[in-house]
């Protein structure tokens, strides 16, 4: 499908969905619980319904009926009768690649195009430390993979680049029967780690991490306990309404259901938007977003890789040059997002320079094209953003990628004055 996108101006208020990262924890510690744990206010999306199949595969039971109901396997699941499609989750594979080592196995997890694409050699590794054994298609590194019993823990060095893996032991490890000693090599991402482990404090699990988040201790033979949990607004998707109202002309947003207070490292955006010169307002609940006239800045987004695409939209409508980098891990997402947003804001007239660590965009006048959207959620709303402030018509291809986080995202920005239509 192709989104058609035109030149807008924004008013009213929009209700932020629930997070992807705090909702499929959630799933996967539940699943892992013993006895029922509520999620409420989950996020449903394409994501984290596809690691909620995956857990009622693995032997947990679920119930929707005012959030999730999930009856956990407490730490046993059970090997599932065929493959697991995970569609292009990749956090869903790195969760529960973990947890199938749990299963006697073989359980094999595969998804779409873009997941058969991506890097899961770490986590493969990792399992084979820990006792495990994980085999990749051809020894790529890259799925399907083929995952076996049994995780016992032990020791093992694993590189830091992406956060998923490190969060899929530090969740799965501490129901192994022995403890678990984790040395990451250059740790990047750290919020979710962070947010991994705030969810580890709250079932009250037994660990230990150094401040670098560069070693953690895990004890064995722990177990879940069911929980009841609220699935928090997501910042990551926040930050396309958000960069919208910032750079759209006579434009004025209210942002409901944020929360300063928790883990999600996405909600720096605010703090880098309002260093550009946006205007931006709190109140309890949420945020007020007016236009503003913004200038360039450098921006660190190694903590805040998914923020990449939106802020390369954001320096086009910056005076001056705006640097986004140390974030190469961006070109392992869904797609190469450096790569993608450089070709793509280029169709629309950008000048945009391409690091091997991130983009450099200058102040540009925009104007409607034919581009690729990648399949990508991210990539697909950050040129709907751009879209937004171009002349003429954008029309952005595999407009159906937005589901994977954010399903409401067409109906809820034309709630607010977007000019968008969905082309079938």
């Amino acid at each position: 499908m192709e989104l058609a996108v035109r030149k807008s101006s924004l008013h009213g208020s929009i209700l932020i969905p629930g997070s992807k990262s705090h909702a499929i924890r959630a799933v996967v510690l539940a699943s892992l619980a013993e006895g029922t744990s509520k999620i409420l206010r989950p996020l449903e999306s394409d994501d984290s319904t596809a690691c909620l199949r995956a857990a009622v595969s693995f032997g947990a039971q679920v119930r929707e009926k005012g959030g999730w109901i999930v009856k956990g396997f407490a730490g046993k699941p059970r090997t599932p009768a065929k493959e697991l499609d995970l569609g292009n989750s990749g956090i869903s594979t790195n969760f529960l690649a973990a947890t199938a080592a749990f299963a006697k196995g073989p359980t094999i997890l595969t998804g779409g195009d873009s997941l058969r694409s991506r890097p899961f050699g770490p986590i493969c590794k990792a399992i084979n430390d820990f006792g495990g054994k994980a085999e990749s298609f051809g020894n790529s590194g890259k799925p399907p993979l083929k995952i076996s019993g049994f995780l016992q823990g032990g020791s093992t060095e694993i590189d830091g680049l992406n956060s998923q893996p490190v969060s899929s032991l530090l969740m799965n490890c501490p129901v192994a029967k022995q403890d678990t000693e984790i040395s990451v090599v250059n740790p990047h991402e750290t919020p979710y780690v962070e947010m991994t482990m705030r969810w580890l404090d709250k079932l009250g699990i037994k660990y230990k991490a150094s401040e670098n988040f560069g070693r953690f201790f895990v004890e064995g033979e722990q177990r879940y306990n069911a929980f009841e949990q609220p699935i928090p607004a997501d910042w990551s998707s926040a930050a396309f309404p958000l960069c919208a109202a910032a750079i759209t002309p006579g434009s004025g947003v209210l942002l409901q259901g944020l929360d300063f207070s928790d883990s999600q490292g996405d909600k720096e955006i605010v703090t880098m938007l309002r260093n550009m010169g946006a205007e931006i307002k709190f109140r309890e609940g949420g945020i007020i977003v007016n236009s503003s006239e913004l200038h360039g800045a450098e921006l660190d987004l190694n903590a805040t890789p998914d923020a990449l695409p939106a802020l390369a939209v954001v320096g086009c409508f910056a005076e001056g040059e705006t640097r986004l980098v140390n974030v190469a891990q961006a070109r392992i997402k869904e797609t190469d997002r450096i790569k993608a947003m450089a070709a793509e804001l280029r169709k629309m007239g950008a000048d945009v320079e391409e690091l091997p660590d991130g983009l450099v965009v200058r102040k540009s006048k925009l104007k409607g094209a034919v581009v690729e959207g990648y399949n990508d959620h991210r990539t697909i709303m950050a040129l709907a953003v751009a879209g937004l402030n171009a002349e003429g018509v954008t029309k952005i291809s595999t407009a159906e990628g937005i589901n994977k986080t954010y399903p409401a995202f067409i109906e809820a920005m034309k709630g607010i004055g977007a000019k968008m239509e969905l082309l079938k």
